[in-house]
């Protein structure tokens, strides 16, 4: 089955929309219903609609909607979750609050999100992303979301000067749709004395990357941030690629010694998708051979996997998602297919599987 067949033989999806916009609503029954697999069954004007109508009429996805009057969308997420959960697509706005909001969102269980435009006349210009969003996100494996708080630690993270000058081992970390609820998952766990560097492509839009990293900042030992033009790769620090751009590694001579710098590459778009895992892994994998280790995550598509069993073949470790705990068992899926994948694990025992192939006391 590819990924976005839709199981059940001329079965439709069937949609339910929150907006407290009549007239967006109309506009995206009109760009839906246009799809021949999809069909909106109901419209809600706010919150409390839309939580009441994911119970009664039990949508197979829910368009969700982050601002609206009363209960607005992250309090119906957090009651849908808690009492009937389906896949959930969030329409969230390109703001450094929207990008919050949204983070929020996929943390507590939505499954992805849809930037909304800021005028109704440009809806019909998202109208095939839309649909096939809607698909995508219709077979999605719903997980309970984990409370998670920030760390009383983080005030006391090392600062950059305590670190040496490069990395003993570089992690690289590919993730799509699922992606933010797993890296908290992930990262959050890495041993705050981990001697790599690891570096996150999560596929996401510019401007949201900056909000992960910093969300991923707070609950972490370790240092998250958005990669910058020529970050060095340190350990116990994690770089997410931003949006955008792919992140390129590059060896390079400083005094007598050599180090590891990124590159944003603004190149054409992989697979669809810019950061690309694949880009960054086939920089990677000369540089570190036996000193990389591959973590491919839940999410759309086959990116990374061809990265990743290039990276096998120098002699890194490569250790994919499982089916049971991946949103979309996609990406883990291809790696896996094409023979690149040495493990498959269930989400919470990734961290301690790259805790101990960095300390070197991993089971092969």
């Amino acid at each position: 089955m590819s990924d976005l067949e839709v199981p059940g033989a001329g079965k439709k999806i069937r949609v339910l929309l929150a907006d407290d916009s009549m007239l967006v609503r109309h506009q995206i029954r009109r760009i839906l219903e246009a799809h021949p697999q999809i069909i909106v069954i109901d419209e809600a004007r706010d919150g409390v609609e839309a939580v009441a109508k994911s119970i009664s009429l039990q949508p197979d996805v829910l368009v969700l909607d982050v601002e609206m009057p009363g209960m607005n969308g992250i309090s119906a997420l957090r009651e849908i979750m808690k009492t009937r959960p389906l896949p959930v697509l969030m329409f969230s706005s390109l703001t450094e609050k929207g990008a919050q909001v949204t983070l929020e969102a996929l943390s507590i269980g939505a499954v992805d999100f849809l930037l909304k435009p800021a005028s109704r006349d440009e809806l019909a210009n998202i109208g095939p992303e839309l649909c096939q969003k809607v698909l995508e996100v219709s077979r999605a494996r719903i997980r309970p979301a984990r409370a998670r708080f920030p760390r009383t630690t983080a005030g006391r993270k090392p600062v950059i000067s305590d670190f040496p000058e490069k990395a003993a081992f570089l992690v690289v970390i590919g993730s799509s749709t699922g992606g933010p609820q797993a890296l908290e998952e992930v990262i959050p766990n890495l041993a705050p004395d981990l001697p790599a560097s690891v570096v996150v492509c999560q596929h996401m839009p510019r401007g949201f990357t900056a909000s992960l990293a910093r969300r991923l900042d707070l609950l972490s030992q370790i240092r998250v941030r958005e990669a910058q033009e020529g970050d060095l790769l340190l350990p116990r620090r994690v770089l997410v690629a931003p949006g955008g751009y792919h992140l390129r590694i590059e060896k390079s001579p400083s005094g007598e010694k050599w180090v590891y710098r990124v590159h944003l590459d603004q190149g054409p778009p992989i697979h669809g998708v810019r950061p690309s895992v694949d880009v960054t892994l086939f920089d990677a994998a000369p540089l570190f051979v036996d000193r990389l280790m591959v973590v491919i995550l839940t999410g759309m598509g086959s990116d990374g996997a061809k990265g990743a069993w290039a990276s096998k073949k120098t002699g890194a470790r490569v250790i994919c998602q499982d089916r049971e705990t991946s949103v979309v068992w996609g990406m883990p899926r291809a790696c896996y297919e094409l023979g690149a994948a040495d493990k498959l694990l269930p989400i919470d025992r990734i961290a301690s599987s790259i805790n101990e192939f960095c300390r070197g006391t991993e089971e092969r």
